[in-house]
């Protein structure tokens, strides 16, 4: 393992995950000496509304294999359903600035992260345009500068998503699977930098192929390997929360392996990237299609 580099990015999807996870992932990573990538989400907390989609089986089954009404809690299993959703940054922006003040990249997850899994993939280019907009305005209330990187949520992003962050001149993007950083390039236009997600989440490994909370961590581990591209993606609302325990257990063993862990742009590479397609494929333990480099998915 030693020479392994790990990328960690870690999304914030709800309020509850903001104003309770976070803080619990500020203090494990201070506490092991590691830098990540956090990708906030900044307006209304609507992620209950995702219950309609357990009237689909593969959905159903996801939640019934992550077990998420014990991982998650109702408090997020239910927000913007029963009552309105609570604007994240304008109650929390301390939080956030809190992850920049400890030496942490930040970077805009989504405006509404609900929103953006449930209808970006068929939004016209000007309603994308304006939904990334109030992301980074109110990005910009909090941190006092525009955000330079971006991770869509749920890694729903095609062409047009790619059109529409582009005119926000993000550094780079992290809105796909893959196996390596590389620029998109659609119809001849070069897009910003995508560094990909090359491994498994949480709820997509656990109670799969005999994933428990016992032997997550080793096949994690198992998967990280040197000379490769390596990403993580973690989220407030687990690791920072239900599972900070399996995390914190994950990053000593990280350092005892030598594994580097690093924020996202520190895998940027200065010679030039090769160039690739995206598309749109499923991806295990995940139900629909998400994002993919298009090479990785004919591979």
């Amino acid at each position: 393992m030693t020479g392994a580099r790990l990328g960690l990015r870690i999304d914030v999807d709800t309020f509850r995950g903001t104003r309770d996870g976070v803080p619990r992932l500020l203090e494990l990573l201070a506490a092991h000496g590691v830098r990540a990538s956090f990708f906030f989400s900044l307006g209304p907390d609507n992620m209950g509304r995702h219950l309609w989609r357990l009237l689909r089986p593969s959905f159903a089954a996801k939640i019934l294999r992550s077990r998420a009404a014990s991982l998650y809690g109702l408090g997020i299993l239910g927000a913007g359903t029963l009552w309105p959703g609570r604007r994240i940054a304008a109650a929390l922006g301390s939080t956030l600035r809190a992850a920049e003040a400890a030496g942490h990249e930040v970077g805009l997850h989504a405006w509404d992260h609900h929103r953006w899994q449930a209808v970006a993939a068929r939004l016209p280019l000007a309603a994308l345009e304006r939904e990334i907009e109030l992301g980074v305005d109110a990005f910009s209330d909090v941190f006092g500068r525009r955000p330079n990187c971006s991770a869509a949520a749920g890694w729903i992003c095609n062409e047009r998503a790619l059109a529409a962050k582009e005119r926000f001149g993000f550094r780079y993007n992290s809105d796909c699977r893959g196996r390596t950083v590389f620029t998109p390039r659609i119809n001849g236009h070069e897009y910003a930098p995508q560094i990909p997600t090359t491994l498994p989440t949480y709820d997509e490994a656990i109670g799969r192929a005999g994933v428990t909370d016992y032997d997550y961590n080793d096949r994690q581990l198992a998967a990280v390997a040197p000379g490769t591209l390596n990403v993580l993606t973690v989220h407030a609302e687990v690791e920072g929360m239900a599972r900070a325990e399996l995390f914190d257990e994950f990053l000593r063993r990280c350092r005892e392996r030598a594994i580097e862990l690093t924020p996202l742009h520190a895998l940027l590479p200065r010679e030039r990237l090769p160039v690739d397609a995206i598309a749109q494929a499923p991806i295990a333990g995940r139900a629909g299609d998400v994002c993919w480099q298009r090479s990785a998915v004919a591979s």
